[in-house]
């Protein structure tokens, strides 16, 4: 299983968390769908954000709601190595931020922000706490992308404030393109970027969460049976089969199986 144990490089997604109505609903969902094998919660002082673990490695959370009238969504945490910079340049560059450096004791600092298009996102500097510890296996995170209303001015933000650079992808939309960082012409493409793909016109720009899973097709007959709803048909890609999932409480991702080769 890819693990880390080390602080993910800036820039690079390094965590998500979902925000619910219910904990407990959540957690019989997302462990029927994800796999999820145990969920530790933090405790009443850090209000009952819960930890949840695939195979022994902590790959995510779930949190409460933090405001009436919130919906419930994904959110998507991009390494920092200094959040207090980071929230500069997001200001600096037409961004907003919702919640200012924040830090959560022994573990890191996080702040919460819109892009200029309206996609919110997190940022997160590790200080004990370094975000996913596996990725790309069962139940953890296969991958993020950014669908922008504007992608165009989604590129000049996300250069501007992580160093992003982006290639085109062959057989995607023309619009969408892989986020690599800066003058390391070799690197792995570390998310994507693109158009809003046929998503019902008055979607908001937002980021999208993607899960491996050892069976798209499994995950999406539990996500119905338990209560979600699946907006898009599953399809087969050459990264493996994907499927689109609403939760119950209408917080949308992604499951994709295991690629064709594997």
């Amino acid at each position: 299983m890819p693990t880390r144990s080390d602080p993910w490089p800036n820039g690079t997604p390094c965590w998500v968390d979902v925000s619910v109505p219910d904990l407990e609903a959540a957690k019989a969902f997302y462990g029927a769908v994800l796999g999820w094998s145990s969920f530790a919660d933090t405790g009443e002082d850090f209000g009952h954000y819960t930890l949840c673990q695939a195979d022994g490695h902590t790959v995510a959370a779930i949190g409460p709601l933090q405001f009436e009238g919130q919906p419930s969504s994904w959110t998507v945490y991009v390494a920092s190595d200094d959040a207090n910079g980071t929230a500069k340049l997001i200001t600096d560059n037409g961004g907003t931020v919702l919640v200012a450096p924040m830090e959560v004791p022994g573990s890191g600092t996080m702040v919460v922000a819109q892009d200029p298009q309206g996609a919110a996102f997190g940022v997160w500097q590790a200080a004990g706490m370094n975000g996913a510890e596996a990725y790309m296996e069962p139940g953890s995170l296969a991958w993020t992308d950014v669908r922008s209303s504007d992608p165009d001015g989604a590129h000049a933000f996300y250069s501007a404030v992580f160093g992003y650079r982006f290639e085109p992808m062959e057989g995607a939309p023309e619009d969408y393109q892989l986020i690599h960082f800066t003058g390391a012409r070799d690197s792995e493409p570390v998310g994507g970027i693109g158009g809003m793909m046929g998503a019902p016109e008055g979607t908001p720009s937002h980021w999208v969460s993607y899960f491996s899973v050892a069976d798209a097709d499994a995950s999406a007959a539990a996500a119905t049976e338990g209560g979600g709803s699946l907006p898009g048909e599953p399809m087969d890609t050459p990264f493996g089969r994907m499927v689109p999932i609403t939760d119950p409480f209408g917080a949308t991702f992604f499951a994709v199986g295991p690629p064709p080769s594997a």
